[in-house]
């Protein structure tokens, strides 16, 4: 479970307004360790279970590489454009490979729920598609802060 918010409880979503957030965003920064220390962000594609985020990366990417070596990780999705507007979540902790890699479908139970709510949130399918090219990413994150500015 991931840990409590101590700083900012006042504008701190709810668990509700957090999984609804979630839900409705697509994308996220996904920040990494590159081998010479320095931090590597670049923004994916996600789908929240209500526990995990689930993302859907290349295995050729500079994400993949860093996180075979360190699979530490933190994530942010924010939304908002004026300052009332702003709000979002971040999420942190170790990110576990699922799945063949790259993804060719191969059955596995534990892909069968972002298998179904990544294409119908992304594509608008019901089916995945598989590129070769991608792999699972489930980040159970470890800690979670989040930020509401309305509630100022």
């Amino acid at each position: 479970m991931a840990a409590t918010q101590r700083r900012g409880r006042r504008i701190m979503m709810t668990p509700h307004e957090v999984d609804a957030f979630l839900a409705e965003q697509r994308t996220c920064r996904v920040a990494t360790v590159s081998k010479d220390g320095r931090p590597h962000v670049g923004a994916l594609w996600f789908v929240w279970d209500g526990t995990s985020l689930w993302l859907y990366s290349i295995v050729r990417s500079q994400r993949w590489t860093d996180l075979l070596r360190d699979p530490r990780v933190s994530v942010v999705v924010d939304d908002g454009v004026e300052y009332g507007e702003l709000r979002g979540v971040e999420l942190s902790g170790t990110v576990e490979f699922v799945g063949e890699a790259p993804r060719t479908g191969e059955p596995v139970p534990e892909l069968e729920t972002p298998e179904r709510l990544f294409p119908a949130k992304n594509f608008g399918l019901d089916t995945m598609p598989h590129d070769g090219r991608h792999a699972w990413l489930r980040l159970t994150p470890e800690r979670m802060a989040s930020w509401d500015f309305s509630k100022i």
